[in-house]
């Protein structure tokens, strides 16, 4: 068996365990836990989430918020795709990033990604995330993400490392700080 396969079972375990449904031992932290694997396992990751969330028997409802789809949501809302990519040829990668930085805010993230009533047994599943960068980091999503979900666990499925202070995405990029969730699985 496989190191990764070994985590992602330990995963599947802990988020039916009551302890981290409930939060319990955490003094009053925010029930956040980064799940990081290495990028390159990324479709054995996916793979694991599809049949994560399908999964009838699981001991918790998952709720996936992938936001690469989220940032497709918005973008839909807001200009045509063919405008966007029209704009890339156009004017450049950058002159995208700021315009999509003044419509796909990190408040538009969650509020695509809010629900009610959120129940006991709830698990919000952040995917998506190497897949949104660099238009969202998720440092600062997780953040604003703290007062919308602070009943629920949030766990996110992270293609890098985390050092218990600092996210490092796809192993490669600089490390943003963040120093609120867990990385115990």
């Amino acid at each position: 068996m496989s190191v990764l396969t070994e985590k992602l079972d330990k995963l599947r375990e802990m988020l039916q365990s009551e302890k981290f449904l409930n939060g319990d031992g955490l003094s009053n932290e925010v029930n956040i836990r980064i799940f990081c694997y290495d990028p390159k396992e990324e479709m054995t990751v996916q793979h694991f989430i599809r049949q994560l969330v399908t999964d009838q028997d699981l001991g918790c409802h998952l709720i996936e918020c992938n936001l690469y789809q989220i940032l497709l949501s918005i973008c839909d809302e807001m200009v045509p795709l063919e405008d966007i990519i029209a704009m890339e040829d156009a004017e450049g990668s950058d002159a995208l990033l700021e315009a999509m930085h003044s419509f796909a805010t990190i408040h538009d993230f969650v509020r695509k990604m809010q629900y009610s009533p959120h129940r006991k047994g709830d698990v919000l599943l952040l995917t998506g995330i190497g897949d949104v960068f660099p238009f969202m980091r998720v440092h600062a999503l997780l953040e604003a993400v703290q007062p919308a979900f602070s009943d629920i666990p949030i766990v996110v499925m992270y293609p890098g490392t985390f050092d218990k202070r600092n996210l490092r995405l796809f192993d490669r990029l600089e490390p943003k700080g963040y120093y609120r969730a867990f990385s115990d699985i």
